[in-house]
C-alpha cells in the first residue's frame, strides 16, 4: 500500500477539489509531502499507519506545508503513527474551522507540550495521563484554580514549567517530595497569594536556574533557607507584597545569581550589607522598596554588575567612589532617595554607562541634594542615552567639553543653580530629543545652533527606537545552551524574553508640556520632542532659526528677558502642540502666519509688550483671554476689545437706534425673569403633586406660617 501511494502521489496532487480523504488503518509509510495539493480538504484521517518524520517543519510552532494550506479542515486524525519532534498546538490558530484534532502517538506520551494563547479555561484532562513530560508551557490562557502540583508529581523528569499570564489563585502548595530535575519555573502574572512555602528551597535545590513569581499577590518574608538554591541564576519576585529583611542565608548562599529583581515590594533593612556575597550578579533591581542606610560594601562584590536600580528607597549618605570601578555598568538609577554630597569623579571611568538618574534626592530633606559642578566626564561619554540630574543643587556652568559622537537623547538639568550661558557645544548633542534646562540661573541668548538637532528639525524622519539592548542577553544565552542539553535543540524562551522589556522602555521621563507635567515612556518617549528653557535669565531676541525645528512638539521659553518680536519663522513649527512665550519682553504683533499651526493646543504670550490684533483663525479661535493677558497694547478679539489706535469712551444710550436696542434689552430681561419665576412655581407644584410626603410637609409649613402670622397680628392688635 505504501508503494501504491507513492506511485499515485501525482494523482493525489491533482485532486484539488477533494473534500474528504480516509486512509486510516493501513501500512502507509510515506511523508506528508504527498498531500500538499489537497488544499480544500475538510476531513483527513491518516490514523493507524506507519507514517513518520516530524510534525513540525522547522522547529516548535511551525506546521508542515501540507497542513498550512488546508484552511478548510474540520476533522484531522493522525494518531497512532510514528511522528516525532516537538510541536505547538497554538500553530493551528489560523484554522478557524477545525473542530476535531487527534495527534496522539503510539506510546500516548508527549515530551514537549506548548499550549499558549489557546484560550484554555481548564488544564486539558489528557495531561493526567502524561508521565514523561520534559517541557510544559500553558502560558497566556485563562486557567483558574490552584497551583497544579500534580503535574510535578506525575512528571518527575520535568525540566521546565511555564504558567505565565493565567488566573491561578490561592497559596502556592508544592508537593512534599523533592523535585530534582526542574530547571525553569515561571508562574508570573497570576493571582497567587500568601507566603512562599518554607520548603521551596529543599524541593528545588539541585538544578533550578530560573524562578519567576512576579506580578502576583505573595506576601510575608522570604523563607529563611532560600540560600540553598545554589544553582539559581535568575530570580524575579517583583510586583508582589513581600516584606521584611532579606535573609542572610539568601544573600550569601545564592552565589550563582546573575539576575535579581525584587522591585515594587515592601522589603526593608540595610541595603547591600557587608557580608553580602553574590559575585555573579549582573542585574539587580531593588527599586520601589524601603531599603535604608548607606550603600554598603557588600555591593563591591558585584564585579560583573551592568544594571543597578535602587531608586525610590530610603538610601542615605554619599555615592561611594568605588562605584567607578564597575567597568561593565550601563544603567545606574538612584533617584528618590536621601543621597547627599557630590557625584564622584570616578564615574568618568564608566565608559559603558548609558543611563544615569540621580534626580529627586532633595525632596526628602534640603541638605540631601547633590551639590557642586556637574562632572564634565558625564558629557564625554558616547554611550550615555539619558542623563537626569533634575531638582538638585548643582552649580557652576553647563560643561562645554561634549563628545560630538554622543548618543544622548534626554538631558534633564532643570531645578538646579546652574549659571552662565548655554554653551554652543551643547548643540553637538545632535541626537537630543528632550532638553530641560528650566529653573536655573542661565543667562545670555538662546543658541541658534539648535538647528543641528536632527530630532527637532526632522532630518531624521524615522524615529528609531533606543537601541534594543537586552539586559539578559548573557543569561538567556546560557539558559538556552543549558536547555539544549535536555531537548537536543535550543528552545525558544519567548515567555521569558517578552516579559522583560528593555530598560530603555522602562525608563520614564516627566516633561512640562501643555501647562502640566506629562510622563513619557516606551514607544511614546521615542516620538516626544521638547525644549524647556523657562525660568532663567536669558535675554536678547529669539533666533529666527528656532522656527526651523519642524518636529519639536513642546517649547517653553517663558519667564526670561527675551525681547523684540516673535519670529515669523515660527510658522514652520508644524508639529508644535505647546508654545509658551509668557513673562518676557517681547514686542510687536503676533504673526498671523502662526494660524497655520494646526496642532497647536496651548499658546501663551501673556505678560509681554505685544500690540495689535490677535489672530482669530484656526487654532487661535480656541485660545482664551488668559493666553494674552498682561499686554496693554494687544487687542484681543475674543473679549471684543477695541483695536483702534486711540481708546474710545463707552457711549451712553440715547434717542435713536441705541435707545431702541436698550429698550428691547430691558423687555427681554423682564420676559426672561417672568419665565424663570413661572418655571420655578410649576416645578414646585409638580413635586408636591407626585410626592405625598413632601406635600404633607408643605401644608404643615404653610399652616405654621399662618399660625405665626395670626399670633403676631393678635399681639400687635392687643397693644
Amino acid at each position: 500500500m505504501g508503494e501504491g501511494l507513492n506511485s499515485a502521489k501525482q494523482g493525489l496532487a491533482n485532486l484539488t477539489n477533494l473534500k474528504s480523504l480516509d486512509l486510516s488503518d493501513n501500512q502507509i509509510n510515506t511523508s506528508l509531502a504527498s498531500l500538499v495539493g489537497l488544499a480544500n480538504l475538510k476531513t483527513l484521517d491518516l490514523s493507524y499507519n506507519e507514517m513518520n518524520g516530524s510534525l513540525s517543519s522547522s522547529g516548535i510552532g511551525t506546521l508542515p506545508s501540507a497542513f498550512t494550506r488546508m484552511k478548510s479542515l474540520e476533522y484531522l486524525d493522525v494518531q497512532e503513527n510514528n511522528f516525532e519532534g516537538k510541536y505547538s498546538l497554538s500553530s493551528w490558530a489560523n484554522h478557524s474551522k477545525l473542530q476535531a484534532l487527534s495527534l496522539s502517538s503510539r506510546n500516548n506520551t508527549f515530551q514537549v507540550l506548548k499550549l499558549t494563547h489557546c484560550n484554555l479555561h481548564a488544564i486539558p484532562s489528557f495531561l493526567l495521563y502524561q508521565y514523561d513530560l520534559l517541557f510544559l508551557d500553558l502560558s497566556h490562557n485563562k486557567l483558574v484554580g490552584t497551583f497544579p502540583s500534580w503535574l510535578l508529581v506525575n512528571n518527575t523528569n520535568l525540566r521546565g514549567m511555564y504558567l505565565v499570564n493565567n488566573s491561578f489563585s490561592g497559596t502556592l502548595k508544592l508537593p512534599n517530595t523533592k523535585h530534582d530535575s526542574i530547571v525553569f519555573l515561571d508562574i508570573s502574572h497570576n493571582n497567587f497569594s500568601g507566603q512562599l512555602p518554607q520548603n521551596i528551597s529543599k524541593i528545588f535545590s539541585n538544578f533550578l536556574w530560573l524562578l519567576r513569581m512576579s506580578d502576583n499577590r505573595f506576601e510575608g518574608n522570604l523563607p529563611l533557607l532560600m540560600g540553598e538554591m545554589k544553582e539559581l541564576r535568575v530570580m524575579d519576585l517583583s510586583n508582589n507584597h513581600f516584606s521584611g529583611e532579606l535573609p542572610s542565608d539568601f544573600l550569601i548562599g545564592c552565589f550563582s545569581l546573575e539576575f535579581l529583581n525584587l522591585s515594587n515590594n515592601n522589603f526593608h533593612g540595610q541595603i547591600f550589607p557587608q557580608y553580602m556575597n553574590l559575585p555573579q550578579l549582573e542585574c539587580i533591581y531593588l527599586n520601589n522598596n524601603s531599603f535604608s542606610g548607606k550603600i554598603g560594601r557588600g555591593l563591591q562584590n558585584f564585579t560583573y554588575l551592568e544594571v543597578l536600580d535602587i531608586s525610590n528607597n530610603k538610601v542615605s549618605g554619599q555615592v561611594p567612589n568605588w562605584i567607578g570601578t564597575f567597568s561593565n555598568l550601563r544603567f545606574l538609577l538612584m533617584s528618590k532617595n536621601l543621597l547627599e554630597g557630590n557625584i564622584p569623579v570616578q564615574l568618568s571611568k564608566l565608559s559603558s554607562l548609558t543611563i544615569l538618574d540621580v534626580s529627586e534626592n532633595r525632596l526628602f530633606m534640603q541638605k540631601n541634594a547633590f551639590t557642586g559642578p556637574i562632572p564634565k566626564s558625564l558629557f564625554r561619554s558616547s554611550e550615555l542615552l539619558m542623563l537626569n540630574l533634575r531638582d538638585n543643587q548643582f552649580s557652576g556652568s553647563i560643561p562645554n567639553l561634549i563628545n560630538k559622537h554622543s548618543s544622548l537623547r534626554v538631558l534633564l538639568l532643570g531645578g538646579n543653580h546652574l549659571q552662565g550661558p548655554i554653551p554652543n557645544q551643547l548643540c553637538q548633542l545632535r541626537n537630543l530629543s528632550i532638553l530641560d534646562l528650566s529653573q536655573n540661573r542661565l543667562n545670555g541668548s538662546v543658541p541658534s545652533c539648535f538647528i543641528r538637532m536632527i530630532f527637532w528639525t526632522g532630518q531624521n524622519d524615522i524615529h528609531n527606537d533606543y537601541r534594543s539592548t537586552d539586559d539578559l542577553a548573557l543569561v538567556q544565552e546560557q539558559l538556552a545552551s543549558y536547555s539544549s542539553n535536555y531537548y537536543n535543540s535550543t528552545l525558544s524562551l519567548s515567555s521569558f524574553e517578552d516579559d522583560f522589556p528593555s530598560l530603555y522602555h522602562r525608563f520614564e521621563v516627566n516633561f512640562l508640556t501643555k501647562n502640566r507635567y506629562d510622563s513619557y515612556k516606551g514607544d511614546i518617549l521615542n516620538f516626544m520632542t521638547g525644549m524647556d528653557l523657562s525660568n532663567n535669565d536669558l535675554s536678547g531676541d529669539i533666533p529666527s532659526e528656532i522656527g526651523d525645528l519642524q518636529r519639536i512638539k513642546a517649547m517653553n521659553l517663558s519667564n526670561n528677558f527675551l525681547s523684540r518680536s516673535i519670529p515669523k519663522s515660527f510658522s514652520n513649527l508644524k508639529s508644535i502642540e505647546s508654545l509658551d512665550l509668557s513673562h518676557n519682553k517681547l514686542s510687536g504683533q503676533i504673526p498671523r502666519q502662526l494660524t497655520g499651526l494646526n496642532y497647536l493646543a496651548v499658546f501663551n504670550v501673556s505678560y509681554n509688550n505685544l500690540s495689535g490684533p490677535t489672530p482669530n483663525e484656526g487654532q487661535f479661535a480656541t485660545f482664551v483671554e488668559s493666553s494674552y493677558i498682561g499686554n496693554s497694547g494687544l487687542c484681543v478679539t475674543l473679549v471684543n476689545k477695541s483695536c483702534t489706535s486711540t481708546p474710545s469712551l463707552p457711549l451712553l444710550p440715547s434717542n435713536g437706534e441705541e435707545g431702541e436696542e436698550s429698550a428691547v434689552d430691558m423687555v427681554a430681561f423682564y420676559w426672561s425673569f417672568f419665565g424663570s419665576y413661572v418655571t420655578i412655581i410649576l416645578g414646585l407644584l409638580v413635586i408636591l403633586w407626585i410626592n405625598s410626603h413632601w406635600r404633607m410637609l408643605w401644608f404643615y409649613f404653610i399652616g405654621e406660617c399662618i399660625d405665626l402670622c395670626f399670633y403676631w397680628l393678635s399681639k400687635y392688635v392687643s397693644c
